[in-house]
């Protein structure tokens, strides 16, 4: 990784006067100790037989089984609960605050941890919904509820029959469900942002891919946008994606085989060097 030339293109971006936008995937929260979907951690024991995250999170299978797909959920939201925002996360609200507006954070991740740190709702889009809201599974309104308040949750724990009338929607009765994005659906403006991050991807100076294998649709449609401007591209991962071949073919792509929180931190350093060496300038720029 060629920093000192990478530091240039960061100097022009910030000039530019438009979004500079940073995607995060579960790489991020991985040092808050939450498991990804797809990691080790990431499978589901219903009687004798193991599925994958990506087969309980489904809509599919929120109707054939809506009370083991919950117990996943609020599994995952004792473990989101009770994490912390790392390094990484802090360094984002750090670079949020010397980028104003110019900043926009498309978000993968549906722990809160975004929130927990610090940045602000106006500039962070969460793509895959938020696991802090509930909604009808039944899709009797668009209404968010809270999520439901339920006792920390075991991958062994049952739920209760008190307890499960709390996951009931009070519009119709049928079952709530977690207000995420399902493996077996597709984005939308109204949940989403889906056409909201597309407008801001066409209109970035530089794209940050943060710590997300590419398994999904976002990072291959940004990275379309972005590059079709022939705008700069880093990606921050500790290994090679789905989308490396391109990165590495691309003419303005970066790549940065580390931690988030290692690459993030020589980030927020080359930003706070330009806006130190440029402020009077930057502090006029639109």
């Amino acid at each position: 990784m060629n920093w000192t030339k990478f530091e240039k293109e960061l100097e022009k971006a910030i000039f530019s006067g438009k979004h500079i936008t940073f995607l995060v995937g579960a790489g991020l929260s991985v040092e808050s100790r939450i498991p990804t979907f797809r990691g080790k951690e990431g499978f589901w024991k219903i009687g004798s037989k193991n599925y994958k995250g990506p087969e309980i999170g489904t809509f599919r299978m929120f109707n054939l089984n809506a009370i083991e797909v919950w117990k996943w959920f609020l599994f995952r939201k004792t473990i989101c609960r009770k994490a912390e925002p790392n390094r990484g996360h802090f360094i984002l609200k750090e670079i949020e605050d010397l980028l104003g507006d110019q900043f926009a954070l498309v978000s993968q991740n549906v722990d809160s941890l975004h929130k927990k740190a610090g940045n602000s709702a106006e500039r962070t889009y969460l793509v895959h919904g938020d696991l802090d809201y509930a909604r009808c599974g039944n899709e009797c309104s668009d209404t968010l509820y809270p999520f439901p308040e339920l006792e920390d949750k075991t991958r062994e724990s049952d739920i209760s029959l008190e307890e499960e009338k709390l996951l009931m929607c009070p519009k119709c009765g049928e079952y709530l469900r977690p207000h995420v994005l399902w493996f077996d659906e597709t984005y939308n403006e109204e949940y989403y942002k889906i056409y909201t991050v597309t407008e801001i991807a066409d209109n970035s100076s530089m794209l940050f891919i943060i710590g997300t294998s590419g398994s999904t649709f976002i990072p291959g449609h940004l990275i379309d946008r972005v590059s079709h401007f022939n705008q700069p591209i880093l990606d921050i991962n500790i290994a090679d994606s789905e989308y490396s071949y391109f990165i590495k073919d691309y003419s303005e792509g970066y790549e940065a085989r580390e931690t988030s929180t290692e690459a993030l931190e020589k980030v927020l350093a080359i930003i706070k060097k330009i806006k130190h060496e440029n402020g009077k300038i930057l502090r006029t720029t639109k």
